[in-house]
């Protein structure tokens, strides 16, 4: 069964689920977390973890409003926007339905929670 997540952003919770990869399995078992997320590019939300997590990148080709990607070993992405990509990402989760997201994120930096569900 596929472990849920709970992500939430300034008051607003948005139900995910983790992919089957090691990098995912050894998040979850770091959670809860509340972290900062900076601004980059007008499309994601990123930070820079304290410890690396297992990384198996792959190139997705096109992103997709949701996705909870890691980029190199320790920097956890949360992307607000679609977009074709040539960077090499390795996949975490994907938030179930990322309605209001974007709206949620604002454009600056911002305060997310990371839990089980």
């Amino acid at each position: 069964m596929a472990q849920k997540l709970t992500v939430t952003v300034n008051g607003v919770a948005f139900a995910a689920t983790l992919e089957d990869t090691e990098a995912a399995q050894v998040l979850a078992t770091r959670l809860p977390m509340t972290v900062t997320m900076d601004e980059l590019n007008g499309n994601e939300k990123y930070v820079y973890l304290d410890e690396s997590l297992p990384a198996a990148s792959a190139r997705p080709g096109t992103i997709h409003a949701g996705d909870i990607m890691l980029f190199g070993s320790d920097c956890l992405v949360l992307f607000y926007e679609t977009f074709s990509s040539g960077y090499r990402y390795t996949p975490i989760g994907r938030l179930d339905d990322a309605s209001g997201l974007a709206e949620a994120l604002g454009h600056a930096s911002v305060q997310v929670v990371w839990e089980r569900a």
